[in-house]
């Protein structure tokens, strides 16, 4: 287990190995591959992968009194996490759907709008939304939550200002995708008026300076508060476009309440677990495999930290795969034509989420109508290393180089994320390890996710065949000859016509040296190696994993 970080003071442990998983970059096995002919197989042949199956509770019932608030604390750093595009799909169904816009008159009344933010001036032919979630104490009208509620969430009562969700998203103009890529609470970058710090402070730090000030000036403690309130929302929305090199078009903002009434409004959600999680600091305490979280249960495993291979980046990556299965449980018809639950997310988005002003919700509604889990993906900046340490040495910080964001952001969300995608989105692609190298499959499988296309299934299987093959409906296919240049060339493209025009399916002998090989010199991908070697550490400084997408056919298995 990592050593954790406590805040103040370099750590002392050497890193130890976390990550489960086997290496492969080990040395290439004797076992001969066969080059007898035979008669050629079907993709699907050679192919299959067993899929593993598996959820009471609920908020509080009856009024709210705005009741003084008691009761025991958590740590504030282990506070929960997670509420970002949840929001956003919650307004979209509401609004996109028969009943949704019978109901868009008393959702502009419920929903608390923000202004005065300097958004928006991006010509970039998309809505770039920065979605916030925080740690509040407070519901989205600034009342606080009752002591049932705080019970019910298994949290204390402090009073805090983490913003410990950041994501920026990107909505194209015609509604065709959702982009969020997610930004680490540590990462250290430069705050306006603050200079160097975790960018989770410039909503907080930035909120009690000018808050401080203005008493300290004479003005009333609820006109300091709301001033600084905004100045904070406005330092953190400039710090994200500083360091992505995008333009903030809207904000959102959602509390820990929201969270829990959002997930509990489409019946609770399915994750998957690597192995079973025992702790307490958190309240999370999981088996492993497949299961159905409702509100409080998944306020515990998205805001895990301690005792995760790599801390708060594996939060991130749960994070991601919650809400990609919300998007998609959300986005199905079971939610859509489900009135009672279309009301439930109506009351959840009123009671917690804050939005600017200017946005067009109608028209943005009208456009996402029609948006399929295929085209909701997540993704993380890349990082040098999350245990780096601020300039004064008091900080544990993630570290991140400035350059690298803007260029993965705009490989992401940009015009580079069109030019250079060359059609991949429009294909899924399974991987076959054939040969004999373990991982290679998972490591060639990330590496082309990355490149752009849809994630496919990964297996094990020994092929009949000296040289790697890859299959499609037709040898005419141009997605397939493009993978073939991807994968390194010189590949057969081969017939099958059982796969799906969208799907191509690639299978890996021990003659191949392409993208993702133990032979190839360049970066490898996440599944690699275990990331404790400092070779490992060195090469994966920078990199992003793959993107997490809503359309897969459960939950992906996280750590």
């Amino acid at each position: 287990m990592e050593p954790r970080r406590e805040g103040r003071g370099r750590p002392t442990g050497s890193r130890a190995a976390a990550q489960s998983g086997r290496s492969t970059r080990g040395t290439r096995r004797s076992t001969p591959v066969s080059n007898t002919p035979r008669q050629r197989q079907t993709s699907a042949e050679i192919h299959t992968r067993p899929r593993r199956t598996a959820g009471p509770g609920g908020p509080p019932k009856g009024p709210r009194p705005k009741a003084a608030r008691t009761g025991g604390g958590s740590p504030k750093d282990l506070l929960p996490v997670g509420r970002g595009l949840v929001a956003l799909l919650a307004v979209v169904v509401v609004l996109a759907t028969g009943y949704g816009w019978n109901k868009v008159s008393s959702l502009n009344s419920s929903v608390t709008l923000l202004g005065g933010l300097g958004l928006g001036g991006g010509a970039d032919g998309a809505m770039d939304i920065l979605l916030v979630g925080t740690d509040s104490r407070l519901d989205a009208k600034g009342d606080p939550l009752t002591d049932d509620e705080l019970k019910w969430l298994r949290v204390g009562d402090e009073v805090t200002t983490s913003t410990d969700t950041i994501l920026l998203i990107r909505i194209p103009n015609d509604g065709s995708a959702a982009t969020a890529v997610s930004i680490p609470r540590d990462t250290y970058v430069e705050v306006p008026g603050l200079g160097k710090s975790k960018i989770n402070a410039a909503y907080g730090t930035t909120r009690e300076g000018v808050r401080r000030q203005a008493v300290e000036a004479g003005t009333d403690e609820a006109t300091a508060e709301a001033d600084g309130i905004k100045a904070g929302r406005k330092a953190l929305i400039e710090s994200v476009s500083n360091l992505t090199g995008v333009t903030v078009d809207h904000y959102a903002e959602v509390g820990l309440l929201g969270f829990a009434l959002l997930t509990d409004a489409v019946g609770g959600v399915d994750v998957c677990l690597k192995s079973r999680v025992r702790e307490p600091l958190s309240g999370a305490n999981f088996r492993a495999g497949q299961q159905t979280l409702t509100g409080p249960k998944a306020l515990s495993f998205v805001r895990q930290r301690h005792d995760l291979p790599r801390g708060d980046l594996d939060r991130i990556t749960r994070q991601q795969v919650y809400m990609a299965s919300l998007a998609q449980k959300i986005l199905s018809t079971q939610t859509l034509t489900n009135p009672s639950k279309l009301q439930e997310l109506e009351n959840a988005v009123s009671r917690s989420v804050v939005m600017d002003d200017g946005w067009d919700v109608v028209n943005l509604a009208s456009n996402l109508k029609d948006l399929s889990g295929g085209n909701v993906k997540f993704t993380t900046i890349p990082v040098i290393t999350e245990h780096g340490w601020s300039d004064d040495g008091t900080q544990s910080v993630v570290e991140v180089d400035p350059q690298q964001v803007k260029t993965f952001v705009d490989r992401q969300l940009g015009e580079a994320a069109t030019s250079e995608s060359g059609g991949r989105s429009d294909y899924s692609v399974d991987v076959v390890n054939a040969g004999t190298v373990d991982g290679l499959a998972a490591n060639v499988a990330g590496l082309l996710t990355a490149k752009g296309y849809r994630e496919g299934e990964t297996t094990s299987k020994p092929m009949n065949e000296f040289n790697s093959l890859v299959f499609a409906h037709s040898t005419d296919n141009e997605a397939a000859k493009q993978l073939v240049k991807d994968l390194g060339g010189g590949i057969e493209i081969r017939e099958d016509s059982d796969l799906p025009e969208d799907k191509l399916r690639a299978v890996l002998t021990n003659t191949y040296t392409g993208l993702g090989a133990i032979w190839n010199t360049g970066p490898q991908g996440d599944n690699t190696n275990d990331g404790t070697s400092p070779a490992a550490v060195k090469r994966d400084a920078g990199k992003a994993g793959a993107p997490i997408k809503a359309d897969t056919d459960g939950p992906v298995c996280v750590n």
